[in-house]
């Protein structure tokens, strides 16, 4: 059970190491961060978005700091 019930949206706070000196993530009931991998990850090669006739693509692959990193 949660501490309380707020929470952040996922990967709207990143890995709060960005927001840690204007926001204590420690009151919040969970925090919710991007995909992350046991270790850190460059993410797929430029360029990672694209328009097409349908839409945009979009392959990130997944760039994140590693859970050493973000806890």
């Amino acid at each position: 059970m949660l501490a309380n019930p707020v929470m952040t949206a996922s990967g709207t706070y990143g890995y709060g190491t960005e927001y840690e000196h204007t926001f204590n993530i420690d009151g919040l009931g969970a925090f919710v961060c991007k995909g992350t991998t046991l270790e850190p990850k460059e993410g797929n090669a430029q360029p990672r978005i694209t328009e097409t006739p349908s839409g945009v693509l979009n392959a990130i692959g997944l760039q994140n700091i590693g859970i050493k990193s973000s806890c």
